[in-house]
């Protein structure tokens, strides 16, 4: 089972290039290990646990982006068929969402799916979708959100 729940996360194949593979000591709480393998092996537990509900509170906020490829693809398998509340300020780990809460100071202000939430181009998200995409240099989203003028009127 462990294996198994290791294969979904995308953590046995480094776990199985660790000198004793599965049976290593790590250390205090894996200090040996990138932000990434620590959030694949996070994965693998929940998967082992099997929740109906599964919680993710910023759970690709300690990788780099190469590394959140890895860890989303094994984020959307430990997802399927359960209910997975995400919370997130990286927006690409909410893209796929069935529905995309948007808050701001603690008070609902949009709710639907990435492509509906982006045809509102005065809308909160559009604007975080945009100044991300800007500060990341991001064209994954297959999206292309135009630069708003927000220069005042002369």
């Amino acid at each position: 089972m462990v294996r198994e729940a290791c294969k979904e996360a995308f953590a046995d194949e480094f776990i199985s290039e660790l000198p004793d593979g599965y049976d290593t000591a790590v250390g205090e709480s894996g200090a040996k290990f990138s932000g990434g393998q620590r959030q694949r092996i996070a994965i693998a537990r929940a998967i082992i646990r099997q929740p109906a509900i599964l919680i993710l509170d910023e759970a690709t906020s300690a990788i780099d982006v190469r590394g959140e490829l890895i860890v989303q693809a094994a984020l959307d398998r430990a997802s399927k068929n359960r209910t997975t509340i995400t919370i997130a300020h990286r927006l690409s780990t909410i893209r796929k969402a069935d529905r995309i809460i948007v808050l701001r100071q603690g008070r609902l202000v949009e709710s639907g799916t990435h492509e509906s939430l982006l045809e509102d181009t005065n809308g909160l998200y559009y604007s975080l979708v945009n100044a991300q995409a800007l500060s990341l240099g991001d064209t994954t989203d297959g999206v292309e959100v135009p630069i708003k003028e927000e220069l005042p009127s002369p």
